[in-house]
């Protein structure tokens, strides 16, 4: 089931149980599909542009919830937080910290990789390797501690 036809059903599910929560998101996600498809880019929709959308809606409203929490605006931080606990559902189970580092071990090993000067590199085979799994910051912070 693709995306579309996933955000569709869940659509409306949400309705019949009245979830405005889940509701504002899914509609946002339906949105965000809708624009890509109108773009005009010729491109299709494949599941890596649909994993890389979500990320660029969770990363979005993550930077929206630390600005509302510095300045104080709960109501709209809880919105934020709201969500991207929907978005991230769609998204596929994330690595732990530990399971990242295990194998970007193994990157770095495969590559032959040193010193700092490789990091882009690593940083290339992870991303393919990772493919939505991992918050790019994540790795760069795990990638430049192990290649330090």
């Amino acid at each position: 089931m693709s995306l579309e036809e996933r955000i569709q059903k869940d659509l409306v599910t949400a309705m019949k149980a009245k979830d405005e929560k889940a509701l504002r998101a899914i509609r946002s996600i339906k949105s965000a599909i809708l624009l890509y498809k109108t773009s005009g880019s010729g491109v299709e929709l494949n599941e890596e542009a649909e994993i890389k959308m979500l990320q660029k809606m969770v990363k979005q409203r993550k930077e929206s919830l630390s600005i509302y929490e510095q300045q104080g605006r709960a109501e709209l931080a809880q919105t934020e937080k709201e969500e991207i606990e929907v978005i991230e559902q769609y998204l596929p189970k994330q690595l732990s910290p530990e399971d990242i580092e295990a194998l970007l071990k193994d990157i770095i090993a495969e590559l032959g990789a040193t010193s700092m000067k490789d990091m882009g590199k690593v940083m290339a085979a992870a991303n393919q390797k990772f493919a939505g799994q991992a918050e790019g910051a994540v790795v760069s912070g795990i990638v430049k501690r192990l290649l330090a």
